[in-house]
């Protein structure tokens, strides 16, 4: 019996209306289906934390010794410890899913007669799909109708050579998920999606990147790593000291395991997956996406900012605005277009008949305007050879039916030069007038016709013989607020480079009007690549503008502007692709960018606004700069907690269990919100962006980073040991002590969390900077430590008792004297203008 086969048409002879209720109840079941995996996952990772796993041992150990009360608060704790880091790791998949759905690539279709945008997941069987240069092709399929269209198939094919199509042959209408557009624009209608298509049968994927941790990542997991090792010898050893000194096994495993939670830091790495993919949302509501959460990171440590010029710099609107007639030898403004009209006819003849490049649209518009019969109804393409040449150039021919032939081109200036075989004194005269063109800042192509029109049309345009007819010059204006954003971006302490394919002279006018500056150090290609190495690493780290730049090129600066430095890299067009995947940060504009420059890139920008880089950079820095402070409060109070453990037990001292399991698992509770909650929500600290990139070599959990850190934590640690020894010289009793201790611990969190708000300015210059969780959280702690202290079945339960005001103001005072000190490190920071 034959298996049935899966109908790879499952919407043919649908209304498109019966299609959209189709894939949306898909959509719909799909997203159910897909519904239960966060939380499922969130529970499989909350459940493998060794947090977790301490406390159910801890809570066992309770139940069997018969301490039910004990037992029950340690079951509530697993509850509450528990509910924390599944809000969290929910609210951080939250984001990364809405992260996911922002970044999606969508496709223009054709639905009754009307372009939309839909995303390609949305697409169906015999949908027509628009494909422009820059596009990747969504599904299989065929061209329907096509305009100087070809493809890059070397993902199915290993050629390298971009394959025109046309409708000359079935084959050559053929087209298949996984190709690139690399010229022109085609409607195509869609045979086969997902698993039919020649890409999935192949078992071929689009990205093929494995997944890589970020250097700050591999960083955490190693220290957080070295501290569980570290929890486990000092459990081991707590349990072994404790066995020979009261042979009980059940105490000297509570006492292994309330060193062991004390040790764990494993509010790091939720602080991190949390600061990371919150970071990530907040982007996107500025209408930044960041497509993978660890460029979040990245973007504090920025060094080099190259930009690519169209598109980025300017606005890409390619306007006309001056033409030069070769043959009168005069350069025409607009206004006096209507004065050659053989070369505004030609330059239209060369550009497509349903134009899609600015240029062209701009030469249609001009062509319209000043022409007083329009030929294009009585004429029809019968030619379009490809862009050949380096630089390249287009060539086209019409016919009307009646033996009129007409043969145009357009390109660099240089090709028409060369294709036209100008005499000396002609290109003379020609590149006179190119330079005063290029000195305004304008992009120059050149215009020719067919000197004599063929029997037989040639196999290539290069072997038909041109007359110059002259130049058309566009303007593309830099975008408004270009100059300030480049100001504010070196203020920031990041170098800015263009990088582009135009002339030099061209360059350096948009450059000086783009805030670049007069005196700027510009360099070709040609210059480059004359140069060794050592001298090319210097000359593109000095340079600010690099001209006539092709993509292998660009791809060879950035290789080695990152031997000093994070590199972020703009662009748009197909041809950024590489250097926009090379990047340590690869930017593309969302509205005007391609496909391919979307894909090849970590961040797009919906809105095409540059400026929004500079926001960019400001969150990466604030995150950066917040979750090390997160850290670092993490490490200062781990310290006193560790140390106020273990040397009593170590020592041998009279009230060795100072503290429990049940004491450990409530400091792990104020501290948790603290560190990933509040931290997160912080404010960035005034002047963030006039400290620099970060280094990155630097390392971001080394001795050098948390030295202050860890003495925040010994500071505390001697407070509190000196309140114990001072305790025992009075003859108070563990009770007492206990609760002194655990008071200043408190009252030291509590001061802590608000000094390590700033390694810079002072404590009360950041009350000035509102965080409203920091007032939450801190009113529902000193709430909290309240009613413990004077509701007595609390303080009975924590093994606590009453002080009199003395005790009470000598352990807040040492809890908030032993973090104070800090306040004067830092003047002294701020009179060494150290910024962290």
């Amino acid at each position: 019996m034959n298996k049935p086969v899966s109908n790879p048409y499952p919407f043919a002879g649908l209304t498109d209306e019966e299609v959209f209720i189709k894939s949306a109840q898909g959509i719909s079941e799909s997203k159910k289906s897909l519904w239960g995996n966060p939380q499922v996952k969130a529970t499989i990772n909350m459940v493998s934390e060794p947090m977790f796993i301490l406390l159910v041992i801890s809570a066992t150990i309770y139940f069997i010794l018969g301490e039910y009360n004990e037992a029950w608060f340690m079951t509530g704790a697993i509850i509450l410890v528990s509910a924390i880091s599944f809000y969290q790791e929910i609210r951080e998949k939250k984001a990364l899913a809405a992260l996911q759905d922002y970044s999606q690539e969508k496709q223009k279709v054709i639905r009754n007669n009307a372009i939309i945008e839909i995303k390609t997941e949305e697409l169906v069987s015999d949908d027509l799909v628009v494909c422009s240069e820059g596009n990747l092709i969504p599904a299989d399929g065929f061209i329907l109708s096509q305009n100087d269209f070809s493809v890059n198939e070397s993902l199915l094919t290993g050629e390298s050579l971009p394959v025109y199509k046309n409708m000359s042959s079935p084959e050559l209408t053929q087209i298949f998920q996984g190709s690139q557009v690399t010229s022109g624009q085609c409607v195509m209608k869609i045979a086969s999606i997902g698993k039919n298509t020649r890409l999935s049968q192949m078992g071929m994927k689009l990205d093929k990147m494995e997944y890589k941790k970020s250097p700050l990542q591999t960083e955490i997991d190693s220290f957080v790593t070295k501290m569980a090792l570290i929890g486990l010898i000092f459990f081991v050893c707590i349990c072994v000291i404790t066995y020979f000194k009261t042979f009980n096994f059940t105490s000297s495993l509570l006492a292994g395991l309330t060193i062991a939670m004390s040790v764990l830091p494993e509010e790091i790495p939720v602080a991190f997956a949390t600061f990371m993919a919150l970071g990530a949302w907040r982007l996107i509501q500025k209408g930044i996406i960041v497509k993978k959460t660890d460029i979040v990171e990245a973007l504090g440590s920025i060094r080099y900012l190259c930009l690519d010029k169209t598109g980025t710099i300017t606005q890409n609107k390619m306007e006309m605005v001056m033409m030069y007639d070769f043959e009168k030898d005069e350069i025409l403004e607009e206004k006096k277009f209507v004065e050659s009209p053989e070369l505004l006819e030609y330059a239209m003849w060369s550009s497509e008949t349903e134009p899609f490049d600015q240029m062209e649209k701009s030469i249609h518009h001009f062509y319209k305007k000043n022409t007083k019969k329009d030929k294009r109804p009585l004429y029809r393409m019968i030619r379009e050879y490809p862009l050949e040449g380096k630089p390249p150039y287009m060539t086209h021919v019409f016919g009307n039916g009646d033996g009129d032939i007409i043969i145009a081109c357009k390109g660099a200036p240089e090709a028409l030069i060369t294709l036209c075989k100008l005499p000396k004194n002609d290109i003379e005269r020609l590149e006179k007038n190119i330079h005063k063109m290029a000195t305004l800042g304008y992009r120059i192509l050149g215009v020719g016709k067919a000197q004599k029109i063929p029997i037989t049309l040639p196999d290539a345009a290069s072997e038909i013989t041109m007359n110059f007819l002259g130049l058309i010059a566009f303007y593309d204006p830099p975008k408004p607020k270009i100059n300030e954003f480049i100001q504010s971006v070196r203020k920031a302490g990041i170098d800015i480079k263009m990088i582009t394919g135009d002339n030099p002279v061209t360059a350096i006018n948009i450059g000086e009007k783009a805030g670049f500056g007069k005196m700027v150090l510009t360099v070709t290609q040609n210059e480059l690549l004359q140069m060794d190495d050592a001298t090319f690493d210097k000359t593109v780290v000095e340079y600010d503008i690099f001209a006539r730049i092709s993509p292998e090129v660009k791809l060879k600066i950035i290789y080695a502007l990152q031997k000093s430095g994070l590199v972020a890299m703009t662009g748009d067009g197909v041809n950024d692709g590489l250097a926009l995947k090379a990047a340590n940060v690869g930017i593309a504009m969302g509205k005007k960018g391609t496909e391919i420059a979307r894909l090849a890139s970590s961040i797009i920008l919906t809105d095409d606004k540059i400026e929004k880089i500079a926001e960019a950079v400001l969150m990466g820095r604030k995150i950066y700069g917040n979750l090390q402070k997160a850290i670092r409060y993490i490490i200062s109070i781990h310290v006193p907690i560790i140390l106020l453990v273990s040397i009593p037990l170590f020592f041998g001292w009279p009230y060795a269990s100072i503290f429990s399991p049940i004491h450990i698992i409530f400091f792990e509770i104020i501290m948790g919100p603290t560190c990933s909650i509040v931290y997160e929500n912080e404010p960035e600290e005034p002047g963030i962006m006039e400290k620099g990139p970060k280094k990155r070599t630097d390392g971001f959990i080394s001795i050098k980073k948390l030295n202050v850190s860890i003495i925040q934590g010994l500071i505390i640690t001697i407070a509190g040991l000196a309140v114990y020894k001072y305790g025992l010289h009075k003859d108070w009793s563990e009770h007492t002590i206990r609760t002194m201790i655990f008071i200043l611990v408190i009252t030291a969190n509590i001061t802590l969390t608000y000094a390590n708000r700033s390694f810079y300015h002072s404590m009360l210059f950041m009350f000035s900077i509102r965080n409203n969780l920091l007032i939450w959280i801190t009113g529902i702690t000193i709430v909290t430590i309240l009613m413990i202290y004077f509701i007595p079945s609390w303080r009975s339960f924590f093994e606590l008792t009453n002080l009199s005001s003395e005790q009470f103001a000598l352990s807040v005072i040492c809890g908030i004297v032993s973090v104070l000190w800090f306040e004067l490190y830092k003047i002294y920071k701020r009179s060494q203008n150290d910024i962290d």
